[in-house]
């Protein structure tokens, strides 16, 4: 084997030994990716890497994730949630498991606005457990649909994995919103049907909201609410989701107007303030700077990688998995499902995924349907224990009384219903495909 795909080999043990010591993504990036860039290479290496950091920090596309941070962090302040989350509670009646089916239309509805998983997951957490504990349901099922339902702004648009996703395999991000917005509403219409299911066939699990409380508040005045809650930010989505989609503005302008558009909403809602502003502001550059220098750094570590051959090597491999092109994308599910179990969706996207695109392209592979199946896979990632991020958060503000193996036992069904809408993703393309081609993409 020549000394160049030894060091590449190297460079992947080391990398995830790393990782495991705990050392921060980033910096094992950089390190792994200098380090033996610099015993392939010596110094040309460092003659290259500027052009590709430059090429990073001057991507248009880019331009519109600080932008939808800015608009999810700032409707998270808003204090949406709370507000949804009452309405629903009333709105549910009698129907067996209809705060559990509520907690996920609070999922999609900040999905589609916010898609911060750990705003959601606290929010939904700090509002709804304590509640759904009181009134009977499951620890587990409670603790699973509060995790699920917080991960769907992964792959409802406008979502920050889309985003990159569209650059790294270059595709247009308005194609991949279009894609994504089927298998997102299919999957979370796969939650409800299981909550429906317990409804029937386990009912001690998911008890009706008590009459008592429902006659607490008149018809009339919950149509009000709901339209005063709802009727704002379901505007906006339309706006933004729509101009994107409808191909009448680029992402990055309906990504500014979105942000406006947050401001405008908070403001409605009597809960704009100048702390609000500072806070939304400070938490926007924190995420994007994180996740550019993410980015960054995983340029160090892609150009060391192909510049060793490591390219080579993949090729190499796939070459021996029987099956032909469908066991090559199964195998990159594979992948990616289980470095879900160690880090995050961004490294994923940025190690995982150009390692293996070569194969994919040569073989004339969709990359829609690719990136949309993609980006469903990703959603374990959040579930998944050790590094679960969704666990961690829920665990963070959950009562005592709810244990870490409550939480786990309770994502166990909503992993596997993930995977189940993987593979319909993958049995049947035209869920990812008919929508961005009826409209034209």
């Amino acid at each position: 084997m020549p000394a160049n795909e030894i060091l590449a080999i190297l460079m992947l043990v080391s990398f995830f030994v790393l990782l495991l010591a705990g050392i921060p993504v980033a910096l094992t990036l950089a390190t792994t990716g200098l380090v033996f860039g610099y015993l392939g290479f010596g110094p040309l290496l460092f003659n290259l890497l500027p052009s590709r950091i430059f090429g990073v920090v001057t991507n248009y596309t880019l331009i519109a994730m600080p932008l939808f941070v800015f608009m999810g962090v700032m409707l998270e302040k808003s204090k949406l949630a709370e507000d949804l989350m009452e309405v629903i509670a009333h709105a549910a009646g009698n129907l067996r498991g209809g705060l559990g089916i509520g907690i996920v239309v609070v999922g999609v509805f900040m999905g589609a606005t916010t898609g911060i998983v750990g705003a959601t997951v606290v929010t939904l957490g700090l509002l709804t457990l304590p509640t759904l504990l009181r009134r009977g349901y499951d620890k587990g099922l409670s603790c699973g649909v509060i995790c699920a339902s917080g991960t769907l702004g992964q792959i409802i648009p406008p979502s920050l994995i889309l985003i990159l996703l569209a650059d790294i395999l270059n595709e247009s991000v308005g194609t991949l919103f279009a894609a994504a917005m089927i298998p997102g509403l299919m999957l979370s219409g796969i939650y409800v049907i299981y909550i429906l299911a317990l409804g029937i066939f386990r009912p001690d699990m998911v008890p009706p909201v008590p009459q008592a409380e429902r006659d607490l508040v008149s018809r009339g005045e919950l149509w009000r609410k709901i339209l005063r809650v709802a009727l704002p930010p379901m505007a906006l989505v339309g706006a933004v989701l729509g101009s994107i989609i409808g191909g009448i503005a680029a992402p990055t302008e309906a990504a500014s107007m979105g942000a406006l558009g947050a401001i405008v909403v908070t403001t409605i809602g009597g809960r704009m303030s100048w702390s609000v502003l500072r806070e939304t502001t400070y938490a926007t550059t924190r995420i994007t700077a994180m996740m550019m220098f993410i980015l960054m750094c995983a340029q160090a570590f892609s150009l060391a990688f192909r510049g060793l051959q490591g390219e080579n090597l993949v090729q190499d491999f796939f070459a021996f998995l029987p099956g032909g092109i469908n066991a090559d994308i199964w195998f990159l599910m594979l992948i990616i499902f289980i470095l879900g179990f160690f880090i995050e969706w961004i490294e994923i996207s940025y190690i995982a995924v150009p390692l293996f695109l070569p194969i994919f392209i040569a073989a004339k592979v969709d990359m829609v349907w690719l990136a949309t199946l993609i980006c469903v896979n990703l959603q374990t990632s959040f579930l998944t224990p050790p590094f679960g991020w969704a666990l961690f958060f829920l665990r963070g503000v959950a009562p005592p009384e709810v244990t870490t193996g409550d939480i786990y036992r309770g994502i166990v069904p909503f992993v596997l219903m993930q995977i189940f809408a993987l593979v319909l993703c993958f049995t049947f393309p035209q869920l990812a495909l008919w929508l961005p081609r009826t409209i034209g993409w």
